[in-house]
């Protein structure tokens, strides 16, 4: 097998595994490297000129040693296996980089026998472009769990960003689906990442400089839907690994049914990608909006509602809040208007110091005043026209699909996706 047809295989063996974001660190090349890295994005950014900016996104192995029911690259499965030797692996990425094909590495694999041999292959892909090549520009490795502390150790001097998959929300399902894993081999190398991570920065603190160790912090995801774990639990997860951990981010990934399995959904369930969605809006709640997870969702509501994102539902629970005089109000009360971002709240509580906002001046500030204006006044009024008659609410705040059909057919929208009229207006009215 060449190269190239190791690349098409591995590369696909890789596309499941959405944890790569921003790169979250700068290097410069300091005329003694190749490459570097920039902050502001590698994977899933777009440059100020419209560039995609990209990552090789690539295992070094499929081949197996671990038979979680859910994955593609099961030893049980039938997947065309490939192993990157790892000076290939190196080459393949620095000839791509030197082309301006990539802009950085992502590199995962499938257990090359055991935990300690597949991150010791790993360290030496690594090794091999940071001290022989040279190469400066931004590697994303994923740990291993069960690996030696001390490898683990080594692969974070290597790599800008590190990440440890918990994969599946509950012990419970790790045991039925995972077999080969635990969740204590998992919170354990991203225990061990996380304390060296704060320690180097205590460091630099102290000393001004010291050896970097995954600059760019940690992230892990989670698999969505091939459980019968709620959203509640999921949350009640992300909050716990976001405060003990300090990850940068938790990823959510909808379940692609990929074999037949008694113990997973359907090969015709289509994968909960809206659900995803609800997860992912729920987590910039967490980190950016002062929301916790107890108050977006709880054990009698364990799922959030696909037809309003989880800071309307919030807010529609919690009507008598609003509305919220925008001249006056606090930054924190500001923050869970629903149509009021983080920067739409701030410019708020700027241009309020030298002028009484109104409704045309929230639009230029960036306000969603389709939203915003059920839940806020400006200069004591309400905007015109503006009630909480279910209708009308039902018109404003359901999913963009119901809010572009004409009137009259939101029913037969919300009978396909399972749920009735009633059970919406019960929602916006706050019984549900």
């Amino acid at each position: 097998m060449d190269i190239f047809d190791k690349l098409q295989i591995l590369a696909d063996s890789a596309k499941y595994d959405v944890a790569c974001t921003s790169s979250g660190a700068s290097r410069g090349s300091e005329g003694a490297r190749m490459g570097n890295a920039v902050a502001c994005g590698i994977c899933h950014s777009f440059a100020s000129d419209g560039r995609c900016i990209s990552l090789l996104k690539v295992l070094l192995s499929n081949a197996c040693a671990y038979d979680c029911s859910y994955c593609v690259n099961r030893a049980s499965g039938n997947a065309k296996r490939a192993t990157f030797a790892p000076r290939e692996l190196a080459d393949l990425t620095y000839q791509f980089y030197r082309r301006n094909y990539i802009e950085g590495l992502f590199l995962s694999s499938g257990i090359i026998r055991d935990a300690d041999t597949t991150c010791e292959r790993m360290i030496e892909v690594l090794r091999i472009l940071r001290e022989e090549y040279r190469f400066g520009g931004y590697i994303h490795a994923k740990a291993i769990p069960g690996a030696d502390a001390r490898l683990i150790l080594r692969l974070g001097q290597l790599a800008d960003r590190m990440s440890v998959n918990i994969e599946l929300p509950s012990s419970k399902s790790l045991a039925l689906l995972a077999p080969n894993k635990t969740k204590e081999s998992i919170l354990k190398p991203m225990g061990l990442i996380g304390q060296r991570i704060q320690e180097n920065a205590g460091d630099l603190v102290r000393f001004g400089h010291a050896p970097a160790f995954s600059p760019a912090g940690q992230s892990t995801q989670m698999i969505i839907g091939a459980t019968p774990d709620s959203d509640y639990t999921i949350l009640n997860l992300s909050a716990a690994l976001y405060r003990k951990f300090k990850l940068k981010r938790v990823f959510y990934s909808a379940y692609m049914p990929v074999s037949s399995n008694p113990l997973l959904p359907s090969t015709d369930t289509k994968p909960p990608l809206l659900r995803e969605h609800r997860l992912y809006q729920a987590d910039w709640l967490l980190r950016f909006y002062g929301f916790s997870a107890g108050e977006l969702l709880d054990k009698e509501h364990p799922n959030f509602n696909p037809y309003v994102d989880p800071k309307c539902n919030w807010a529609l629970h919690h009507m008598d809040r609003f509305p919220v005089e925008v001249n006056r109000a606090p930054l924190d009360m500001l923050l869970r208007v629903p149509g009021i971002g983080v920067k739409s709240a701030q410019r708020i509580v700027q241009a309020r110091k030298v002028t009484a906002l109104d409704f045309a001046g929230l639009k230029k500030i960036g306000v969603v005043l389709k939203r915003a204006q059920y839940f806020i006044t400006c200069r004591g009024r309400m905007a015109a026209g503006a009630n909480l008659t279910p209708d009308h609410v039902l018109r404003s705040l359901v999913s963009d699909k119901c809010k572009s059909l004409p009137a009259g057919q939101e029913q037969m929208t919300f009978l396909q996706q399972g749920i009735t009229r009633q059970d919406v207006m019960q929602c916006l009215s706050g019984q549900l």
